[in-house]
C-alpha cells in the first residue's frame, strides 16, 4: 500500500525539520515548503492528501493560499497558527478549512487530525456510502420506510382516512405513533378541520378531564373562566390522544360515554354538548395485559380497538435504516444550514447492526449529533459509535411543531455555548464564527440566560 503524502508549508525551518521527521516515522511520504509559491507548486506536483498550512507566510497571505488549494478541490488542508492569530483562524475554518492546531503544536493532536482527514479521505471513495441529494426538500411528515410492516402501515391509513372509525396505535416509545396519526388525519376529506393532541402522561386527574372535556367557571380552584376543552375545540377534526394507557381509571368511564354517544359535559357543567371529533388514541403499553390486571376499563378498550396499527420497532425493519438516515440528514442540513452529503460505509454498518431502543427519535438524536460534529460534508463512523447506547440529552425526534421549535432552540443554545467556549467568550470572535451581528448575539444571550457564569472553568 502507498504511504500517504502530507505536504507542510511554514516558514519556521526547525518546525518543518521536526514535523517533517515525526511524520516520517509514522510512515508518511512528507514534502515541504517554506512559502506559499513553493508550497502551491508542491501541491501540483506532489498531490498530497492533507495539507499542513501556516496562515502566516512570507510571500502570500494564508488565507489566499488555502483558497487556491479550496478551487483546487483540496479538502483536507489543516490551519497551524499562533494563538493570537483566533480572528484569521475562524476566518479560514470559513473558508473551508478542515481543521486547526495552535501552536505550539502538540504533535499527538496534529496525528489524530492527520488520521480525521485521512479517513475522510478514504470514506469518500468508498462504495459503501450513503449520498445525500442536496436538491431534495425535506417533506414535514413523510412517514419513510420500504420494508413490508412498514407498506402494510401505509395501506391501512390509506383506508383509514376514508372512514372515521376510532383507531389505536401501538408501539415502543419513539416509533412515530403520532405521525401516523397525522397522516390519517392529513389525508382525510376532514383535513382542514384542527387536529388535537394531547399527551396524557402529562396531565392527571381534574386538570387531564379539563384539558379533555373543558370547564365551567369557578368548577374548581383557579378556574377564573369557562374554558373549551379538546374535544370541542377538534369540530370536525381529530384528537390525538398520546399515551392512552396513562389515563386515570375515574375519567375513563367518561371518555367512554364519549365515544359511545358523541357528547359529553364540560367539568362543573350540566349542558350536554355534541362533537364529531374523531379519535386516535396511541400507547406505548400493553393495553390488554392492563385490562387483565384491573386497571383498564375493558369496555374502554374494545371501544378503542376499533381500527388497530401496531407499529414495528425500528431493530424489526433495519432495512428501512439507509432510507431514514438520508431523509434525517436532508432534514438537518436544512434546519441547521449545514451541508453533510455522505455517510461513511463503516458509521453506516454501525447502526445496522445497533438494536436501537429509543427507535426512530434515537436514530434521529445521534444522526444530529454526528452531523454538528462532523467537518467536512461527511458523517465519519467515529462519530457515530460513541453515541450508541448513550443518552445525548437531545430529544430532537418530534413531529408536534412547538415541541420541535423548542427542542431546536435547545440545540441552538448548547452550539452556542460551545462557540463561545471555544472562544473564551469573545463576543466578535464568536459573532464571526456563527456568523451574526453582535446585536444579534446579545439577544440570543439574553434569550437563553446565559452570561459568563456559563463559562467552563
Amino acid at each position: 500500500m502507498k504511504a500517504k503524502k502530507i505536504l507542510i508549508i511554514d516558514d519556521e525551518r526547525s518546525l518543518l525539520e521536526s514535523l517533517e521527521m515525526f511524520l516520517s516515522e509514522k510512515g508518511y511520504d512528507v514534502q515541504s515548503a517554506q512559502d506559499a509559491s513553493e508550497g502551491l507548486r508542491q501541491g501540483r506536483l506532489f498531490d498530497p492528501q492533507v495539507i499542513i498550512l501556516d496562515i502566516r507566510l512570507p510571500d502570500m497571505n494564508g488565507l489566499d493560499v488555502l483558497q487556491e488549494f479550496i478551487r483546487q478541490g483540496r479538502k483536507h488542508i489543516v490551519i497551524i497558527t499562533a494563538f493570537h492569530d483566533m480572528d484569521i483562524t475562524i476566518k479560514a475554518m470559513k473558508l473551508g478549512a478542515f481543521d486547526y492546531i495552535p501552536k505550539p503544536i502538540d504533535v499527538e493532536e496534529l496525528e489524530r487530525v492527520i488520521d480525521k482527514a485521512l479517513k475522510s479521505e478514504s470514506s469518500s471513495r468508498t462504495a459503501e456510502m450513503v449520498w445525500i441529494d442536496p436538491s431534495i426538500p425535506f417533506v414535514p411528515g413523510k412517514i419513510i420506510g420500504k420494508s413490508k410492516e412498514m407498506k402494510e402501515i401505509f395501506k391501512t391509513i390509506g383506508v383509514l382516512s376514508e372512514n372515521r372509525v376510532t383507531v389505536l396505535i401501538e408501539g415502543e416509545t419513539g416509533t412515530g405513533k403520532e405521525l401516523i396519526a397525522r397522516a390519517i388525519h392529513n389525508n382525510s376529506p376532514f383535513q382542514e378541520h384542527p387536529f388535537q393532541v394531547i399527551n396524557c402522561s402529562t396531565i392527571v386527574g381534574t386538570l387531564l378531564e379539563s384539558e379533555l372535556f373543558g370547564h365551567e367557571k369557578g368548577s374548581f380552584t383557579g378556574a377564573s373562566a369557562s374554558k373549551k376543552g379538546k374535544f370541542e375545540l377538534a369540530g370536525l377534526g381529530s384528537i390525538f390522544l398520546d399515551e392512552i394507557g396513562e389515563v386515570p381509571y375515574e375519567i375513563q368511564a367518561k371518555l367512554l360515554r364519549f365515544l359511545q354517544e358523541k357528547e359529553f359535559e364540560r367539568l362543573g357543567g350540566e349542558k350536554r354538548i355534541k362533537s364529531n371529533a374523531r379519535v386516535i388514541a396511541a400507547t406505548n403499553r400493553n393495553l390488554w395485559e392492563m385490562v387483565q390486571k384491573g386497571t383498564f376499563r375493558e369496555d374502554l378498550y374494545y371501544r378503542l380497538n376499533v381500527a388497530a396499527i401496531k407499529v414495528p420497532p425500528l431493530r424489526n425493519r433495519k432495512k428501512d435504516i439507509p432510507l431514514l438516515v438520508d431523509h434525517i440528514i436532508i432534514k438537518i442540513n436544512a434546519e441547521l444550514s449545514k451541508g453533510i452529503r455522505k455517510v461513511e460505509g463503516a458509521a453506516l454498518e454501525r447502526m445496522m447492526e445497533y438494536d436501537w431502543p429509543g427507535n426512530v427519535r434515537e436514530l434521529e438524536n445521534v444522526i444530529t449529533h454526528g452531523v454538528i460534529s462532523s467537518q467536512g460534508d461527511i458523517i465519519l463512523e467515529e462519530l457515530i459509535t460513541p453515541l450508541l447506547g448513550k443518552k445525548t440529552g437531545i430529544p430532537l425526534y418530534s413531529s408536534e411543531p412547538n415541541e420541535k421549535k423548542q427542542n431546536l432552540k435547545d440545540l441552538e443554545k448548547e452550539y452556542i455555548v460551545d462557540i463561545l467556549n471555544r472562544t473564551h467568550w469573545h463576543l466578535g470572535k464568536t459573532c464571526e464564527l456563527l456568523g451574526i451581528s453582535r446585536p444579534t448575539l446579545r439577544q440570543k444571550l439574553k434569550a437563553y440566560g446565559l452570561s459568563a457564569d456559563h463559562q467552563k472553568t
